[in-house]
């Protein structure tokens, strides 16, 4: 151990033994995890978001798929949308308003749609869908953008 490293130590330990703390030795721990499994994921915050996310899309089955290649329903299919621009996925037939829009779905832009869906693009067919609540649309849109082409 450093120097400096070996009096912060000391320093630690006096000042716990001064106001009467007992300082405990280091206690070694052993982690088992299935082959493959990464001891801590990339961004376990963003993965729970993600995960948040695809529970809160569920409700916008009923229109969207989102899956690679999945048939258009009553909403486009959604995979692959961040980056995406607005009434571009073919065979589907936007509203007026959103197919001369001109937007380019990034996450700020998704976000200000789905809080408002016809305030974002006045004319839009999109009626049901608005998300009032900000932390579960940044879930939905945490999930749309975990959907890479």
């Amino acid at each position: 151990m450093h120097r400096s490293a070996t009096l912060a130590v000391i320093a630690l330990a006096l000042t716990l033994t001064a106001c009467g703390s007992k300082v405990e030795d280091p206690v070694e721990q052993i982690v088992v995890r299935p082959p493959g499994v990464a001891a801590v994921p990339a961004a376990p915050a963003a993965w729970d978001l993600v995960a948040a996310g695809k529970a809160a899309f569920a409700v916008c089955t009923a229109c969207h798929s989102a899956e690679p290649g999945g048939a258009s329903g009553i909403g486009p299919n959604l995979h692959g949308v961040v980056g995406r621009g607005a009434g571009s996925v073919a065979g589907f037939s936007y509203s007026e308003a959103m197919a001369k829009s001109g937007l380019t779905w990034t996450e700020s832009e998704l976000d200000a749609f789905i809080a408002n869906p016809s305030g974002k693009v006045p004319g839009t067919e999109m009626v049901a869908g608005q998300v009032a609540d900000a932390q579960r649309r940044a879930a939905i849109i945490a999930y749309l953008a975990s959907l890479k082409n």
